[in-house]
């Protein structure tokens, strides 16, 4: 079974450039205090570094 971390939407996509909204949508979140639980992959974690003022990592799993 592949590694997946749990990602949590901390910020408003509101009035932050497209790029961002559209890491965002990219991660399947949409609005605040949402959760997914992704794959970990790199470029999974490239698009979280991209906003951490926007997501955070609050679970990882084996």
């Amino acid at each position: 079974m592949a590694k997946t971390i749990v990602v949590k939407q901390i910020g408003s996509p509101l009035r932050r450039p497209a790029i961002q909204r559209a890491t965002l949508k990219g991660l399947g979140l949409n609005k605040m205090n949402r959760t997914r639980e992704l794959e970990d992959t790199p470029s999974v974690r490239g698009m979280v570094a991209k906003i951490p003022h926007l997501v955070t990592i609050i679970e990882e799993k084996n």
